[in-house]
C-alpha cells in the first residue's frame, strides 16, 4: 500500500517535469484512444504533433500556429494573474465573445469610413467589452460573496446567445442575402488585422499577446502588485495584514483578464475569424484555462503552452481533414492534457510513500 506524505515546500523539479509527463501522458492515452476507435495511433499523434510543422503542408500550417497561439496566450495571461491570487474567472470565453462584438460594433458604424482612428477605436471597444463583461463576477462576489466561478461561467452561454442575436439582428449584413452574420471585417480595410510579415502568421494580436507576456512577468517578478498576488493566493489572512484590499484585487483580477479576452476577441473578429457568427466562439476562452495551467502561470510557461496548445488545434484540424479522425476525439485528446497535469500536479507538494504493514 502507498500513502501520500505533504512536503515541507512545493518541490521544483516535480514543478517543471509534471508538465513534461503530461504531455507524454496525454499521448499514450491519446494514442490508446484514437486506436479504439479504429484509427492507426503512432499516424494520429505524428499528424498532431509532426505534419503541421514538418510534414507536406507544413508551408501552411507554420504560420497558423502563431495566429492560434496569440489569443490562448493573451487570455492565459489574464488568466493567471487571477489564478495566482486564488480568483477563478472560467468565462474568459464569453468575455472573448463580448469583446468581438464590441469591437466589430465600431467597425461597421464606422463603415464604409476610412479612417486611421477606427482600428484603435476597436481596440478600445474590445478591451472594454471584455472588462465589462468581467467586471459583473467580480462585483457580484464583492457585494454578495457569489462564486465568480459560477458566475463567469454562467456568463459564456449569455454570451453565446447575444452573439446569435447579433448575428441574425443587429450586425446582419444588409448585403449578405438573408445569411446570418456581420460584414466580414477582413475585406473593411479600415478595421481589418491582417498579417503583417507575409507568410509568418504574425498579426496585431501575437504583438499585443508579447507585450502581455513582457507586462505580466515584469508584474509577477518586479512589481508590488505582483507580491500582494502571491500572497493573496498562498496566505489570503497574511496578504490583509500585508495592506491588500481582497475587494480591489477582485476586481482589478477579473477586470484585467476580462480586458485580454475582450482584446483576443477582438483580434479574432478582425482578422482569422472575420466576421460575427452564431457561433463565434471558439473556444479559446476554455483552452486558455489549459494553457495557463500547463504553463505555470508563469509568462514563458505560458508561452510554450501557448504554441503546443495551437499546435494540437492545427494538428487536429489536419488530422480531421487527411485521416477522418472525430472532431470530439481531438477536443477529448486536448482536454486529456489538463487532467493528467492536474493528476501529476500533486506530486509537487506530495511524495509517494510506502506505507508499512
Amino acid at each position: 500500500m502507498f500513502r501520500l506524505e505533504p512536503r515541507s515546500k512545493a518541490s521544483l523539479f516535480w514543478q517543471v517535469a509534471t508538465p513534461v509527463l503530461a504531455v507524454i501522458a496525454t499521448m499514450i492515452m491519446g494514442g490508446i484512444l484514437f486506436a479504439a476507435l479504429g484509427f492507426d495511433p503512432v499516424a494520429a499523434i505524428r499528424t498532431i504533433f509532426w505534419d503541421p510543422l514538418f510534414g507536406p503542408a507544413a508551408s501552411y500550417s507554420r504560420p497558423q500556429l502563431l495566429v492560434k497561439a496569440g489569443p490562448l496566450i493573451l487570455i492565459a495571461c489574464g488568466l493567471a494573474l487571477g489564478f495566482r491570487a486564488g480568483i477563478w474567472n472560467i468565462g474568459a470565453e464569453g468575455q472573448y465573445i463580448i469583446g468581438a462584438i464590441c469591437g466589430a460594433a465600431v467597425a461597421l458604424a464606422a463603415y464604409p469610413a476610412d479612417a486611421f482612428w477606427i482600428f484603435p477605436a476597436m481596440i478600445a471597444a474590445g478591451a472594454l467589452g471584455g472588462w465589462a463583461w468581467g467586471m459583473i463576477p467580480a462585483l457580484l462576489r464583492n457585494w454578495f460573496g457569489a462564486s465568480e466561478i459560477l458566475v463567469s461561467l454562467m456568463l459564456v452561454y449569455v454570451a453565446q446567445k447575444i452573439a446569435a442575436w447579433m448575428a441574425f439582428g443587429p450586425m446582419k449584413n444588409p448585403e449578405g442575402y438573408g445569411f446570418p452574420g456581420s460584414r466580414n471585417l477582413q475585406q473593411y480595410e479600415a478595421a481589418s488585422n491582417p498579417e503583417l510579415i507575409a507568410g509568418t502568421g504574425l498579426h496585431w494580436g501575437v504583438i499585443a499577446a508579447g507585450i502581455a507576456l513582457a507586462v505580466t512577468w515584469f508584474v509577477m517578478s518586479r512589481h508590488v502588485l505582483g507580491f500582494h498576488i502571491r500572497t493573496a493566493g498562498a496566505a489570503p489572512r497574511a496578504a490583509r495584514f500585508a495592506g491588500v484590499r481582497p475587494e480591489r484585487l477582485v476586481a482589478l483580477c477579473l477586470g484585467v483578464s476580462g480586458a485580454l479576452a475582450g482584446l483576443a476577441g477582438l483580434f479574432e473578429v478582425a482578422g482569422p475569424a472575420g466576421q460575427i457568427t452564431e457561433s463565434f466562439g471558439s473556444g479559446y476562452g476554455f483552452t486558455a484555462i489549459i494553457v495557463a495551467f500547463l504553463g505555470r502561470l508563469h509568462p514563458l510557461g505560458i508561452l510554450l503552452a501557448g504554441l503546443l496548445m495551437a499546435l494540437t488545434y492545427i494538428g487536429g484540424e489536419l488530422a480531421q481533414l487527411t485521416l477522418q479522425l472525430p472532431a470530439a476525439s481531438v477536443q477529448v485528446f486536448q482536454g486529456m492534457l489538463l487532467f493528467f497535469l492536474l493528476g501529476f500536479d500533486v506530486l509537487t507538494r506530495y511524495r509517494v510513500r510506502r506505507r508499512r504493514a
